[in-house]
């Protein structure tokens, strides 16, 4: 397939300033020096407090089994309206970059707005730690965030997963197992551009090589690290991979979004497509023009504006009905 899809002229000439900072293509050799820049800018202290409206604590709590324990990011409403909700947060980076700041401050704006606790979590990383490792820890974290609501202060009836790229797949995953594993129960699942099928093989993975942010290469190149040979065959794990899972019935509802100029399209449409396919509540977004992360590498364009407002409108939604 030789024909792409042109990006947005807004988030296209960002793409264009972002030049070597952030290569379309990222190899194993690349993730050392990638973890070690500053790509993902640093999250303070300060940041997370916002000016006093929120109290931030960093909590271990225990992994599953023998796993070690599992290092929880808790932003709580320093004078909250009634009874908050939670936003259990699992970060992007690809499974292999990031920590429980990145992303998260999109999750304080919503916990401004819907009065919500903020509960992000420190997943291990791939390579050094494949599956079931990253999903296990957040499984752990979200157990226990469950099971602490009280203290936290937040209705267990209002708790959803959210999570961005890597995170949107861990966030995925998360609902499959909390459905298979007989909880905890969840309001609704966020799903932003989420990776989800380790097969690398729609015809957006092919379309988009080498452009944009995000492409085949470092798509595989987080994919093995995950699953190392599996990655691709005919044994994984809908946990690691949730594309792989044959059944999407009995979900929460589903808020889906994804670039028309990325990797992830095709794989998203079809998540979403299939959960309709199972009776399940999805709303799904393909932003026009966008690459991979668009909205947090571009926030002043329009669309990237646009998909956060969305995003607004369909956690009022589930919040206030």
């Amino acid at each position: 397939m030789t024909t792409v899809v042109p990006f947005d002229p807004e988030l296209g000439a960002a793409l264009l300033a972002l030049g070597e900072q952030l290569p379309p293509s990222l190899t194993p050799e690349m993730i050392p020096p990638m973890r070690q820049g500053a790509v993902m800018a640093a999250v303070s202290d300060d940041d997370l407090r916002r000016d006093g409206r929120f109290t931030v604590e960093e909590r271990a709590v225990p992994g599953l089994g023998g796993d070690p324990d599992v290092s929880l990011l808790i932003c709580r409403p320093a004078d909250p309206t009634g009874t908050p909700g939670c936003v259990y947060h699992t970060h992007g980076g690809g499974m292999i970059l990031g920590d429980n700041r990145t992303g998260v401050l999109e999750m304080l704006d919503w916990a401004e707005q819907f009065n919500l606790v903020v509960v992000s979590v420190e997943y291990r990383l791939a390579p050094e730690t494949p599956h079931p490792g990253p999903i296990d820890d957040c499984y752990a974290g979200l157990l226990w965030t469950a099971a602490h609501a009280d203290e936290l202060g937040f209705d267990p009836d209002r708790l959803i997963v959210a999570g961005a790229s890597a995170g949107g797949g861990l966030a995925a995953a998360l609902a499959l197992m909390a459905r298979d594993r007989g909880g905890p129960a969840l309001l609704g699942q966020m799903l932003i551009y989420p990776m989800i099928d380790d097969r690398n093989d729609t015809p957006s993975a092919v379309q988009m090589a080498g452009r944009g942010v995000w492409d085949r290469t470092s798509n595989r190149t987080g994919w093995e690290a995950l699953l190392g040979a599996a990655a691709g065959g005919p044994d994984v794990s809908p946990y690691a991979a949730p594309a792989r899972a044959t059944d999407l019935s009995n979900l929460p509802p589903a808020f889906i979004d994804v670039g028309s100029a990325e990797t992830f399209r095709d794989e998203d449409i079809a998540y979403a497509s299939r959960i309709w396919q199972a009776g399940g509540r999805a709303e799904l977004h393909v932003w026009p023009g966008a690459f991979h992360g668009f909205d947090g590498m571009a926030p002043g364009a329009a669309l990237s504006r646009e998909a956060r407002q969305a995003r607004v409108r369909w956690l009022n939604r589930l919040f206030n009905k």
